[in-house]
């Protein structure tokens, strides 16, 4: 197919060497057209069929002119001639494409609508360097791959073609005739709209011009994302958060509705979303996307999206969205073969394909591969105002080995493991991050050991300002599953996270990777009956916000759902009936308002001053204490855990001398707890203990976590 189509419309390869206007004659091809007139002031010139069907050719007119064409059944239509114009994209385009630092890429390729001599159309381009040839389909002109074909900037290896009469909301794909003499439809790379899934076309979007109301959030969000901040994030998947009564998907306006009410009261300062640019298969929960530019028609337009963010700034929450620059998925209407080359993804499969998620991994050696997702990550922030990335699998990037055995992959320049072109990417769009978007952070899903991920790029780091700490989430689960009459063996599981937690700046992540593919929710996964399992998990949530780190939590853990997260379905809101299920939602509410009011659980977080053991080897009891301190003059706090089912009374722990009141206490009855009689205050006693002159005897409720605030001499 792809052979005979080129051969029968040998201009398809430069289209405007030989239609629209040549010295005296004007050449148009309009297959499958009655006839076509030449309209130029108040003359109409009859044009005549030439030859291969469906071409016209008329005497060219002197001054503008348009063209009127007839079709089966008396349709007519009326539109400037695409290849009277000249070329639209400057020569710096082209310069910054090859450079790969065009961070305005989407304005300039993709679809943009625009006025051009007084006509108004969309500009259309795409990078397809090797392709034989390249045309607009869409709507406007019967998906026909013959009828617009485009011009070849060999500079930049850029087709592109201004098209009149065609505006916002056309459907359109580009139809590549590949290298390889295969003509695909192909969905843009740098579309800002796209069709509801599982239809994928491309959508002309409008002009971005969204009236901003958030100044002040904008200009205040760097105090409220640095890293001696409180930040609890509420990870969430929008589609299945909660269902609208009326089924389907929520829209942006009907979730913000709900969403803003619930995270205000709950106190989480940050809601993260699950990828939200466009991808075809809904099971991927947006983690294999095709479209880095498009927010996913699933719930709305680009201008829904952004009054969502618009809206949470209003509400002081600030918005983070997770970012997939690794890989992409293999349909074929994406980058895959782009122009009948490896153009976007690696040509050896031991680099280009990702075996945990039969993905491909996007060439970040390639200047306009890597250009264009650093162009994807400041659109995001730039054009919709969100205050964070996550950035997907980080740690797959990183390692040319990653998930691969010996002799399936391929060792870099130096013959080692790391992958030396992610790297520079990473760093690459760090520093633009933080130089086009002052307050804005980036936060890594990296789970090794790789140095300096949240270290300055110019000290040899990454560049990341926070990182998630997968080695705590790992091990405090697997302690937390034990029985608690096995736990002296695994002491060290719960008291291993403070010997790194300053070595990065952490969040802890409780993420959605913990509560599917049957690994349960996280009150399934809490030994002994009903009673014990609400009572470790609220002990372990308290825990967990007491630690040095920000916070993380996925959408149902808050709720403590029985079952685990289906994206086809929603939260289970109706659990909230029980008092357990109650208790454990007020404890989340509670902690957050503690974790904000308390400098010393979250001003010294990246600072190893801010923590220090007062009982860390107590394994026979399994109890935990450490000391929280601010370097800011806010009450110092102790906080200590007991993950036994046993109340431990006269539990003697060495204090700076003074008063100690009780600040939480997760068994409280307020959150479905024991109510086990623990005092509300304790004044210390001059006895020394833990390298402490003085010290007090507590009262350690059951499965529990209490928090103390000292109050001075």
């Amino acid at each position: 197919m792809g052979q005979a189509f080129s051969s029968e419309l040998h201009w398809l390869r430069d289209p405007f060497a030989f239609l629209g206007r040549h010295d005296s004659i004007v050449r148009t091809f309009q297959p499958g057209a009655e006839r076509v007139t030449l309209v130029a002031g108040d003359r109409e010139i009859e044009m005549q069929a030439d030859g291969t069907a469906g071409l016209f050719t008329g005497p060219a007119p002197i001054g503008a002119y348009h063209l009127r064409t007839t079709w089966p059944g008396g349709a007519i239509s009326e539109a400037a001639d695409p290849y009277a114009f000249p070329s639209q994209l400057g020569d710096l385009d082209l310069h910054l494409l090859r450079e790969g630092s065009h961070w305005d890429l989407p304005l300039r390729l993709g679809a943009n609508v625009e006025s051009v001599d007084g006509f108004e159309g969309t500009r259309f381009a795409v990078w397809a360097p090797n392709a034989r040839s390249v045309s607009v389909v869409g709507d406007f002109n019967s998906w026909d791959a013959r009828r617009l074909p485009m011009r070849l900037r060999h500079d930049g290896g850029v087709w592109e073609l201004f098209v009149p009469g065609v505006g916002a909301g056309a459907r359109y794909k580009y139809a590549v005739l590949g290298a390889d003499g295969v003509l695909r439809e192909k969905a843009d790379p740098l579309a800002r709209a796209a069709e509801l899934p599982p239809a994928t076309g491309s959508i002309v979007a409008p002009a971005p011009d969204y009236a901003w109301t958030d100044a002040e959030w904008m200009a205040g969000r760097g105090d409220r994302q640095h890293p001696g901040a409180p930040i609890s994030i509420y990870e969430m998947h929008a589609g299945s958060w909660r269902r609208p009564w009326h089924g389907g998907e929520h829209d942006w306006d009907a979730l913000v509705d709900q969403l803003i009410p619930y995270l205000t009261d709950m106190g989480f300062t940050h809601v993260e979303l699950m990828p939200i640019a466009e991808h075809p298969f809904g099971g991927s929960w947006g983690y294999q996307p095709l479209s880095p530019f498009a927010p996913s028609a699933r719930y709305g337009d680009a201008a829904g999206f952004a009054r969502f963010v618009d809206r949470c700034h209003a509400a002081e929450i600030g918005v983070i969205i997770d970012w997939v620059p690794a890989h992409f998925p293999s349909d074929a209407h994406g980058f895959v073969r782009f122009d009948g080359t490896a153009l976007y993804e690696h040509e050896d499969p031991r680099e280009g394909y990702h075996p945990d998620w039969n993905t491909l991994i996007f060439n970040l050696g390639r200047r306009e591969v890597a250009g264009m997702l650093i162009a994807s990550a400041l659109w995001w922030l730039e054009q919709f105002h969100v205050d964070a990335l996550r950035v997907d699998a980080v740690a797959s990037m990183l390692y040319r080995d990653y998930s691969r055995r010996e002799g399936e992959w391929v060792p870099n320049v130096h013959g080692g493991r790391e992958n030396l072109e992610s790297i520079a990417f990473l760093r690459r769009m760090n520093e633009a991050v933080a130089a086009r978007c002052p307050g804005a952070i980036t936060i890594a899903e990296e789970s090794t050991a790789f140095p300096g991920v949240t270290a300055p790029t110019d000290h040899g780091g990454l560049g990341f300002t926070f990182k998630w700490n997968m080695g705590w989430m790992n091990d405090t689960l697997r302690y937390v599953e034990e029985d608690p009459i096995n736990r002296r063996w695994h002491h060290g599981l719960m008291t291993f996270g403070p010997v790194y937690a300053f070595s990065e700046r952490f969040v802890l992540p409780l993420s959605h990777d913990e509560v599917v593919h049957g690994k349960g929710s996280l009150i399934a996964k809490m030994p002994g009956d009903p009673w014990q399992k609400f009572a470790n998990l609220r002990a372990y949530l308290a825990f967990m916000w007491a630690h040095p780190g920000k916070k993380l939590l996925f959408m149902g853990g808050e709720i403590a759902q029985w079952h685990e997260w289906s994206h086809d379905g929603q939260l289970d809101w109706a659990a909230l009936g029980d008092p357990n299920h109650a208790g454990v939602q007020a404890l989340v509410r509670d902690l957050n308002a503690l974790y904000r009011a308390e400098g010393a659980l979250h001003q010294s977080d990246a600072d190893e001053r801010g923590f220090a053991w007062a009982v860390g080897d107590d394994a026979a009891n399994s109890v935990f204490a450490f000391h929280r301190r601010s370097a800011y003059g806010a009450p110092a706090l102790l906080c200590v855990v007991n993950m036994t089912p046993v109340p431990r009374h006269g539990y003697r722990i060495g204090v700076e001398a003074g008063r100690w009141a009780l600040a939480l206490n997760s068994d409280d009855p307020l959150y479905a707890g024991s109510g086990l009689d623990t005092p509300a205050a304790y004044n210390s006693q001059p006895h020394p203990a833990h390298g402490h002159d003085h010290s007090i005897e507590l009262t350690l409720p059951p499965l529990a976590t209490i928090v103390l605030r000292h109050h001075g001499a």
